[in-house]
């Protein structure tokens, strides 16, 4: 009897909402617990009836259906089954709940259904909430461990499209699977450091971060997100990070579009003539010129690059100059846009000036991004004044060189100041956030007080006004170091009412084959081996390192995915999963460089790669350079790691003199 009282006991009060079915017809509740009764707001008389079902009023009309299904499949047989539907409790609220039935049959005959309700309403409006963001504010959403390189754990369906990851095909690299395996292949190279130690202080000190950065996207395109990480710990109890990103990409390029424009005013107080040559859709357009009439048919009107140059050459460049700028032009072609930091390419040539006159010009191509860069030229003034302007102008060449390597370029009229265009780094050189130098950038603002916040006294800016050149140092938040800043004037004597553009760049390395760690050394006599200074490269990957081999062997030449497959995979024919299995190698590769700061060694271009040679030192280019402090550098073994070396072995091998 004790048993029986504590059983009834459990069931009144300890199991959430039972009740018991009578399965027979018509179908009916033949038991509610006090539990049950406190949960929907019902009493005993009001839910009990051996005539009627008094339980299915109370389901929500919209669920109906559903739960007729339930009950037919329960009074099918002996069995467990669940369902989720809405009640309308007596009080009219609404109640999500789970029910989970046990029918068995009875002893006399027919079935009874024991049945248990969970009360679920939270764990749906939770669900609803997330729903009616995801409906309404395209959120990205992901989830990833607190580990030194986090894997993602969820990644809902709008942070899928923002990312662009490709259907998967069979055969075919699995992107979403590879990005899961490591967050930081989402972020950009040069951001990485950046997200990296906003996870630790939002691990560190418990408290979110909001802020702008930049995603990769699988396409290879980026995009610019605004988003929060805050640490949580998930149901198993773990720690994990969480983020919500909203695509502002548009919003951004937007904004470095009126940037541009400004800092396209600082240009044209420089040049005569301004074209944009679009290297990805290959095209080219007039943005600006002291001539309107003379461009009018590409002035702002994209042409075709190569047919519009032609045109403009033949026009107006003299006849004697024409194969010479023609075949400048031809190397940019091929090019493309020269790399960061490498002497932007100019040329100085005749041209018929507005007056119908030859003139002397002087054209330079400024790399704005790795798509675009614009050609600018201007007549080289004659005589007098052709000295003084010709320093200027190559003080401004020089400086506009680094667009996109971190500068400032801000306007200054008798005492005050306007800022045009500042980069992150920059901003932080004047002591002022990016969002505080957006709002300087629509104003008129005193020297005195624009430098107040800077490390800069008053007295150095107004010395770089007077001699127009100067160098500042300022600590780097992004590299953790001391850096040095130049500042050139472009004009140093004062005008009345006259504008001067004041630009400031990042004084960087001279040499372009040093990464952060130093040179990048590869060693291809006896084992393959890479070194970024004085460290050597640890390879992940085997196929990767071979990959790398390859290239190195090939001497600057570009390797196919087929021929690069013919070596790394002998055995094997040329198909979709030798190809998708070569895209992953290749991707990898990419990262290991990325990784060690010397992504720039390596090109590609529509799928072929190649070594860049000026940027490394190795020891088969020393030998075979012919310098006689390398003569005696070969032994007899290259690459030993790889059977296909031996081709390059032999040649190498009949060069010896016993």
């Amino acid at each position: 009897m004790k048993n029986t009282f504590e059983m009834e006991k459990i069931l009144e009060r300890g199991v959430s909402g039972f009740h018991i079915y009578a399965l027979a017809d018509p179908v009916h509740l033949c038991y509610v617990s006090r539990n049950f009764c406190a949960l929907t707001g019902y009493s005993e008389e009001e839910l009990l009836s051996e005539s009627a079902d008094l339980y299915q009023p109370l389901v929500h009309p919209g669920d109906q259906a559903v739960y007729e299904s339930f009950i037919r499949q329960a009074a099918s047989g002996a069995q467990t089954c669940r369902c989720e539907y809405r009640l309308i409790k007596k009080d009219g609220s609404i109640l999500y709940v789970s029910d989970t039935m046990v029918t068995e049959e009875q002893p006399g005959g027919g079935l009874s259904g024991f049945s248990v309700l969970a009360d679920i309403t939270s764990i749906k409006s939770e669900n609803d909430n997330l729903r009616f963001l995801n409906e309404t504010i395209p959120c990205g959403f992901i989830k990833y461990t607190c580990e030194k390189q986090p894997k993602v754990t969820y990644i809902n369906k709008q942070m899928m499209e923002l990312l662009r990851f490709p259907a998967v095909r069979e055969g075919e690299l699995d992107y979403l699977e590879l990005y899961k395996s490591n967050i930081f292949l989402m972020i950009p190279m040069e951001e990485r450091r950046r997200f990296a130690l906003y996870l630790n202080r939002v691990y560190t000190a418990g408290a979110p971060i909001a802020g702008e950065i930049a995603l990769q996207r699988c396409d290879g395109t980026r995009a610019q997100i605004f988003g929060w990480v805050t640490k949580c710990v998930n149901a198993a109890g773990e720690e994990e990070f969480q983020s919500v990103c909203i695509d502002v990409t548009e919003r951004f390029r937007a904004r470095r579009a009126d940037e541009t424009q400004r800092y396209l005013r600082a240009l044209t107080d420089v040049y005569d003539k301004i074209f944009e040559y679009d290297f990805s859709g290959k095209t080219v357009s007039c943005l600006y010129s002291n001539q309107p009439s003379m461009f009018k048919w590409i002035e702002n009107i994209p042409m075709q690059m190569e047919e519009a140059t032609e045109r403009w050459i033949t026009e107006t460049v003299a006849a004697g100059d024409r194969e010479r700028v023609r075949a400048f032009f031809q190397t940019i072609f091929r090019d493309k846009p020269y790399q960061t930091g490498a002497k932007p390419p100019q040329i100085t040539y005749r041209a018929q000036a507005s007056s119908g006159e030859p003139r002397v010009y002087s054209g330079i191509f400024l790399k704005m991004n790795d798509a675009v860069c614009l050609y600018c030229c201007r007549c080289v003034p004659e005589s007098g004044e052709a000295s003084i302007l010709r320093s200027e102008i190559e003080n401004m060449q020089e400086l506009l060189m680094r667009f996109t390597d971190g500068i400032a370029a801000f306007e200054v009229r008798d005492q005050m100041v306007t800022p045009l265009y500042a980069s992150d780094n920059v901003c932080e050189f004047f002591g002022v956030t990016r969002e505080e130098w957006l709002p300087l950038m629509k104003k008129e603002t005193p020297i005195r007080e624009f430098v107040a916040r800077s490390d800069v006294a008053y007295e150095d800016f107004a010395e770089l006004l007077r001699t127009g050149e100067t160098e500042f140092s300022y600590y780097d938040l992004n590299r953790g170091a001391e850096r040095r800043i130049k500042a050139i004037c472009s004009r140093k004597e004062t005008q009345a009412g006259a504008p001067r553009y004041v630009m400031l760049y990042n004084v960087e390395e001279a040499d372009p084959a040093k990464a952060e760690g130093g040179v990048v050394t590869i060693r291809t006599f006896g084992y393959f081996d890479v070194f970024v200074g004085e460290k050597p490269i640890a390879f992940r990957n085997k196929k990767s390192k071979e990959l790398f081999a390859l290239l190195v062997d090939r001497r600057g030449g570009y390797v196919s995915s087929e021929e690069a497959i013919g070596f790394l995979w002998e055995e094997e024919p040329v198909n979709s999963v030798t190809l998708a299995r070569y895209r992953k190698v290749a991707l990898r590769l990419k990262n290991i460089l990325e990784e060690y700061g010397i992504s720039d060694v390596m090109e590609t271009v529509d799928g072929k790669r190649r070594i860049v040679m000026e940027k490394v030192r190795c020891d088969l280019y020393d030998y075979l350079s012919g310098k006689e402090e390398y003569a005696q550098s070969f032994k007899g073994s290259y690459l030993t790691n790889y059977s296909w070396g031996e081709t390059t072995l032999a040649e190498l091998t009949g060069d010896i003199i016993y």
